[in-house]
């Protein structure tokens, strides 16, 4: 018998072991060698990194990229701890079909304007429907607390990023935070929160508010 000549694998029988692992089925089965071959290049490893990372030797994890080894369930669960996935992960094909390629670019100053007492909003990217997330860069008007209506609430998680100027971060559960061009701030945008400027002139922020 020819030792060189590749394994002929039973795709079931490697989805069996991945059901030992006590996760959900796969949607179908397909090349276990090019997958692993797929998520290393993903990663821009080498052999030799991958195999570092899942504990194999360059060789082991050489002959399941190319088909001549059908993995232990051991070694299935070493590839997958090292590419820090789950094992039904190295089953499943990308969801290609669930990629949009969606995109857009707002240019400085054409962002559509939105303008409160407090703040001067400049929504962007806009033009978008269904986003997750929404970008807006902010002139801030305020100078004190006594401005705003009480707390500003909602929904969601809230990135804050100071582009120009000084301003103070107000939080109902926290300390006010006196933040500089290039400081940032992630908080739950459920609890209350004001933002006021310190600088001579108006400073400007960057907002990013998740929407699911």
């Amino acid at each position: 018998m020819n030792s060189s000549k590749p394994v002929q694998r039973d795709p079931k029988t490697l989805i069996r072991l991945a059901r030992e692992n006590g996760d959900e089925a796969f949607a179908e089965p397909l090349d276990l060698g090019q997958r692993v071959r797929e998520l290393r290049k993903e990663r821009d490893w080498t052999l030799e990194q991958a195999a570092r990372e899942a504990g194999l030797a360059r060789s082991t994890l050489s002959k399941i990229e190319n088909g001549q080894m059908s993995p232990t369930y051991d070694a299935l669960k070493k590839l997958a701890m090292g590419l820090s996935i789950t094992i039904p992960q190295l089953f499943t094909p990308p969801q290609k079909e669930q990629v949009m390629g969606r995109m857009v670019v707002t240019t400085s100053g054409e962002g559509a304007a939105q303008a409160t007492a407090t703040y001067e909003h400049e929504l962007l990217a806009d033009q978008l429907t269904q986003k997750s997330m929404l970008p807006y860069r902010a002139r801030v008007r305020a100078r004190s607390m006594e401005e705003f209506d009480g707390w500003v609430r909602h929904d969601g998680e809230e990135f804050l990023f100071v582009l120009t100027g000084v301003v103070r971060l107000y939080t109902e559960f926290y300390e006010p935070v006196e933040m500089r061009r290039g400081d940032s701030a992630y908080y739950d945008a459920a609890m209350g929160h004001n933002v006021i400027s310190l600088s001579e002139e108006d400073a400007t922020i960057l907002w990013v508010t998740s929407l699911s």
